[in-house]
């Protein structure tokens, strides 16, 4: 039987080992950081699949103001094609639901085609949108550029 439930802080270190199987880190992102955020915030946490006690699949969700995120979906390669994958992501829209989220969202890499079959196959429709990021922690110069404001002929603003 599988059991779905709220992380806790002592699933982090399990949590992480998936997600590195799972191929969802990268190196400039620390996931102990991620989940750490994800279960100390009061709109976000993570769903753990569990089988015989051992967590077999995660899907962190929060919810920002405005609508509804999934990040990090990832099932143990053993247990892919058991239907987990989609009941995390029915207890992430549960979740989301106390918070009156009128819209889900989550992001895909453009090489994923596999997520992105998966994500299709369960309802959700590719959007059409740019993604811009910056990464805090930089000095303010090497992050913003500054603008160049030209005055009219006057030479007044």
């Amino acid at each position: 039987m599988i059991e779905f439930r709220p992380l806790v802080s002592s699933d982090i270190g399990e949590a992480v080992k998936l997600w590195e199987a799972c191929e969802l880190t990268r190196p400039w992102n620390d996931p102990v950081a991620d989940a750490e955020r994800a279960l100390g915030g009061p709109c976000s946490t993570i769903i753990g699949a569990f089988a015989a006690g051992h967590l077999i699949g995660t899907a962190m969700t929060g919810w920002d103001g405005h609508r509804g995120w999934i990040y990090y979906l990832g099932v143990d390669k053993d247990f892919r094609r058991w239907g987990i994958g989609r009941k995390l992501i029915l207890h992430c829209e549960e979740w989301l639901g106390q918070f009156g989220a009128p819209k889900i969202q989550l992001m895909v890499r453009s090489e994923n085609d596999a997520a992105a079959r998966f994500y299709e196959a369960i309802g959700y429709e590719e959007d059409s949108f740019r993604l811009f990021y910056r990464r805090l922690g930089r000095s303010r110069s090497q992050s913003i550029r500054p603008a160049v404001i030209r005055g009219t002929k006057s030479g007044k603003s």
